[in-house]
């Protein structure tokens, strides 16, 4: 069965949360926060774990002084979310034969 392939950036709720709301497109780190409601260490880990697989890219910079990080969907980070709602879309129809 498929459901054994769901890659691990799939498979934390924080990090499917942090991927779906990188899909209408970039958020600050306050913003992810604030969506998933994770605490600043475990979101910080989880968007390192993200970055290194190559499904998101983090940018710092300063904004009035204060460090801002940003977050954006790389393009394989995006088609990666593409296959696997595909994905789960073939495991339903499986499920209603």
């Amino acid at each position: 069965m498929e459901i054994n392939a769901i890659p691990e950036a799939f498979q934390t709720k924080l990090r499917l949360a942090v991927l779906s709301a990188l899909l209408t497109g970039e958020k600050n780190f306050r913003e992810l926060k604030n969506i998933t409601e994770a605490t600043d260490g475990n979101l910080g880990a989880q968007l390192k774990k993200l970055e290194e697989a190559g499904y998101i890219t983090v940018s710092k910079a300063f904004v009035n002084r204060k460090p801002q990080t940003s977050c954006v969907l790389t393009a394989f980070g995006r088609q990666q979310f593409k296959e696997y709602v595909e994905m789960l879309e073939r495991l339903l129809g499986q499920a209603e034969e």
